[in-house]
């Protein structure tokens, strides 16, 4: 592949920069309960070639986000955080240096507007995920606000039609809790509701002459409702509401360039999403590919629909897959690295941008040309003075659960010059969110730090976690929420039959849900773990539910149950880790962002003060700045930093 130029800083400057963003430790109290948190900004990073390296190079390692192809194909949009903020970059397809174009608080998403002249994107403040939106040249010369934030208002960008500066998208600016639907135009800044909805309808595609908008309404974590709603009548009809609840918008809803069709990948009477065809004057589904395993990424290219691209998801390494639409031919992908894609096109190019987030790749643009086969990288990853060589690929497992459940997870293997001679390593489990989120394939520095430390690391795909059947995604509904905190338990008996793993010597962290697993499991198995680190996790579902961000509300109440019933009030008042917090008997590392809308603070301050009440040392870092998770690289420094030494503290030092 042909190395094209990009962001003309050296890891030597990139790592001077970013060494100003280390933040010292102060000390506070809230609501009566003694936190950390970042200070003034100073300190060193490390040195880069040191062995082993400091956690600050892991966390400097980064490539591009979020990735997009202009309609033009002139130009690659990306997000790119080297200046320890999302923000948002522009840079020749035909290779050459990058251009910042936000500089300030950071970016949450953006889009590409028709005439490949503009970008929209949003921002908000903090983290507490309430966007204004923003158009600025390609250039960035000039910039201004398209939609100011509204208090209660948040909103989900959908998408442009081809053919106009309109836009459409989902906010609940109206009552602070249903998303209805809304058609923005970024030339008059004017905003008009045209469909009002209750709880989540989202936008999935507009069609290419802005007529019909594809919604979704979401039941539950894992599954929607697709409809197609006529711009010009206001009416909804419906493309798909199974009495068996499936999934039709995670893998991609695509409009055909006529309007005429939806390409979806979707797993209607079926346990994996497959692609299928809707042909919308006869209300008619075809399929066009299906295996068993999810497809994803569904992308049309090229005049006319030339090709169709989509990716598969194999225990969370993804394959890449395109056909020929005239005669069906399949085409062979180019040899890039393992790990997720995403995909990009254009109806006026015959080249497919994939980005590459993998274990070894922190993100990648590849450019494929679908007409003669080639490939070339058009923005590599910098890894900040990395040995990449030494980065660790994590192993695919699957394991029995008790009730014969086959549960999958990814295996992280110190190798031996990191492993203390003639000794098992010790392992952390590092639990995902959602519920229904999936380990998968892609870089993560923390994780590969520990590695280097000599700790193994097992990322658990516990039932419930999407990227598998259907049926699996479902098996911890209501009820059954006990059931995936149990799968950990099983996956660390497995593996201390397995003899590689000093399991006597494990861990347990996670964030969002993954921070809930982490409360439950050490006070429902006290026995088990050793430490535990919950970052921004549910200690009470009653409060939790009835408090939660309204996109979380929307699907909530088919995960969990309506917790406005008293039948559920009282099944989570018995089943909610503050009611058992007293049973834990090991350290834990609790953390969260002030600014957070999805999960209140209150949640981890509330067993902080558990544990602390009954004599538990439970470390509290608070962050001022933050929403749900760090997205600021000072704060990712200051945190990972202190989990690092956490861990370290209670795997390898004791």
């Amino acid at each position: 592949m042909k190395l094209a130029t990009y962001i003309s800083l050296s890891c030597v400057l990139a790592l001077s920069i970013c060494s100003t963003l280390f933040a010292q430790t102060v000390t506070g109290v809230s609501n009566g309960l003694q936190y950390i948190s970042p200070g003034r900004e100073s300190a060193d990073v490390g040195i880069a070639g040191a062995d082993p390296a400091d956690i600050a190079l892991y966390l400097l390692a980064r490539g591009a986000g979020t990735t997009k192809l202009s309609p033009d194909a002139k130009h690659v949009a990306f997000i790119y955080t080297i200046t320890g903020e999302r923000q948002l970059w522009v840079m020749p397809t035909t290779g050459g240096r990058a251009q910042q174009l936000t500089f300030g608080n950071g970016i949450t998403f953006f889009e590409w507007s028709p005439d490949s002249g503009h970008l929209i994107y949003g921002s908000d403040n903090n983290g507490n995920e309430q966007e204004s939106y923003f158009l600025i040249s390609a250039d960035g010369k000039k910039g201004r606000e398209v939609l100011p934030a509204v208090s209660g208002g948040f909103r989900v960008f959908g998408a442009f039609s081809t053919s106009t500066s309109r836009f459409a998208y989902a906010s609940t600016e109206r009552n602070g809790l249903d998303f209805d639907i809304y058609i923005g135009d970024t030339v008059t800044g004017n905003s008009k509701r045209i469909y009002q909805g209750k709880y989540g309808f989202f936008v999935t595609a507009v069609s290419p002459d802005g007529t019909l908008i594809a919604i979704r309404e979401t039941v539950g974590e894992d599954s929607d409702n697709l409809y197609l709603l006529d711009t010009k009548t206001g009416l909804l009809n419906t493309v798909s509401k199974p009495k068996i609840r499936a999934n039709h918008s995670d893998g991609g809803v695509v409009f055909s360039h006529d309007g005429k069709s939806l390409y979806i990948a979707s797993n209607v009477e079926r346990e994996y999403t497959a692609l299928l065809r809707y042909d919308i004057p006869d209300s008619s589904f075809s399929t066009m590919y299906e295996a068993d395993v999810n497809v994803e990424n569904v992308t049309l290219c090229g005049k006319d629909d030339q090709y169709i691209l989509w990716t598969s998801n194999h225990n969370g390494f993804d394959q890449l897959h395109a056909i020929k639409r005239s005669n069906g031919r399949r085409l062979t992908p180019p040899e890039i690295a393992e790990g997720k894609y995403s995909l990009s096109c254009s109806t006026q190019s015959e080249r497919v941008i994939v980005n590459i987030n993998g274990w070894q790749t922190p993100g990648d643009i590849v450019s494929w040309n679908l007409k003669n086969g080639r490939a070339e990288t058009l923005f590599e990853s910098s890894y900040a003075g990395l040995d990449k060589d030494r980065l660790i690929r994590p192993q695919s497992i699957t394991i029995p659960a008790r009730d014969g459940v086959q549960l999958q997870g990814l295996l992280y293997m110190p190798d031996e010059k990191s492993v203390a001679q003639n000794k098992l390593p010790p392992i952390v489990f590092e639990v995902h969110g959602g519920p229904t989120a999936q380990a998968t394939a892609v870089y993560n520095g923390p994780i590969q730090y520990l590695l280097d430390r000599g700790i193994a690391v097992f990322q658990p795909n516990v039932r419930g976690s999407a990227g598998f059947s259907r049926s699996y995604t479902t098996l911890d509904d209501k009820e059954k929420r006990g059931d995936s905190v149990r799968d950990l338990i099983d996956m660390l008996l497995y593996l201390k039959e397995d003899g590689k793993i000093d399991t006597k010597r494990a861990a347990v962290a996670g964030g969002s849900y993954g921070g809930y697993m982490v409360n439950a499991v050490l006070a429902e198995y006290p026995e088990y773990f050793k430490a535990g680190v919950s970052r921004y996790g549910v200690a009470d579902w009653v409060t939790a539910l009835e408090v939660a961000s309204p996109a979380l509300k929307a699907s909530d109440i088919i995960e969990y149950g309506d917790i406005r019933d008293t039948q559920w009030q009282e099944f989570y008042k018995q089943n909610s880790p503050i009611n058992i917090a007293h049973k834990v008997r090991v350290p834990v590392l609790y953390s969260h962002g002030v600014m957070d809308p999805r999960i209140d603070i209150s949640e981890t301050e509330t067993m902080v003060r558990a544990l602390r009440d009954n004599n538990v040392k439970a470390t509290y870092i608070r962050i001022a700045d933050e929403g749900h998770g760090w997205r600021k690289r000072s704060n990712q420094l200051f945190y990972y930093r202190r989990q690092a030494q956490f861990l370290e503290e209670h795997l390898i030092f004791q």
